[in-house]
């Protein structure tokens, strides 16, 4: 069965960093192409960042270019998403996703495999 389980979340100051981990299980992940989603109250879930499988193209929401950077680990069948420079709008619940094919437009609806999210607080 087709897992994802992330990891590496909590509370932080503004400025400061985490590491979120995406691990797959019951899946060859480098396969997939791999999303980082995340949503806050009250507000839509919105793609952050993307990794596809084939050529490794990478894809960045606006608001987090230049500070997040998305990477996968084949040999431990994980994807991390290093943030860093965080600020208090980047508070939210972090979910990772899996896709069959390649990305172009990140979109919930493209992404059929889901972890179960892990909080991100951004707070002095």
């Amino acid at each position: 069965q087709l897992q994802l389980v992330e990891s590496g979340g909590g509370l932080v100051q503004p400025g400061g960093s985490l590491r979120l981990s995406c691990a797959a299980s019951g899946f060859t992940l480098d396969y997939y192409a791999i999303g980082w989603f995340r949503q806050a109250p009250g507000k839509e879930r919105e793609g952050v960042s993307c990794i596809n499988s084939g050529d490794g193209s990478t894809y960045y929401a606006d608001s987090v270019k230049g500070r997040f950077t998305i990477s996968r680990d084949n040999a431990k069948n994980t994807v991390y998403l290093q943030m860093n420079s965080l600020k208090p709008e980047d508070t939210a619940v972090y979910y990772c996703a899996a896709a069959e094919a390649d990305i172009e437009t990140m979109t919930p609806d493209g992404f059929g495999s889901w972890g179960q999210g892990i909080q991100v607080t951004v707070s002095s």
